[in-house]
């Protein structure tokens, strides 16, 4: 069973940067693909980011320049690292940030606010 958190969100100045974590749990097919998804207040949730089994990422356009995901595999017993470094953020970054596995699983999301 697919198990993810996220964490690292908070309030931020624009053009700042934040970098959001993903601890995931589960099996290496589970975990092969894994994206970052994005909701604001009253517009549905939308695609930031995603790394396939190729290994490439790829961004929205929104987004494309300013935000790095990376991953990092789980070694022994730890568990998998997704990464959404973000800079230069804008307002229209606001949001609350999820963690998924392009199979349905999702995790609890971490709120990114940016405001002066």
């Amino acid at each position: 069973q697919v198990h993810l958190v996220e964490s690292g969100g908070g309030k931020v100045q624009p053009g700042g940067s934040l970098r959001l974590s993903c601890a995931a749990s589960g099996s290496i097919e589970e975990l092969s693909n894994m994206a970052w998804y994005r909701q604001a207040p009253g517009k549905q949730r939308e695609w930031v980011a995603d790394i396939l089994s190729d290994g490439i990422p790829r961004y929205a356009a929104s987004v494309k320049d300013r935000f790095t995901m990376s991953r990092a595999n789980a070694r022994d017993n730890a568990r998998t690292m997704i990464y959404l470094q973000m800079s230069d953020l804008k307002p229209e970054d606001t949001a609350v940030y999820y963690c998924n596995n392009r199979a349905g699983a999702w995790g609890q999301g971490t709120q990114v606010t940016v405001s002066s």
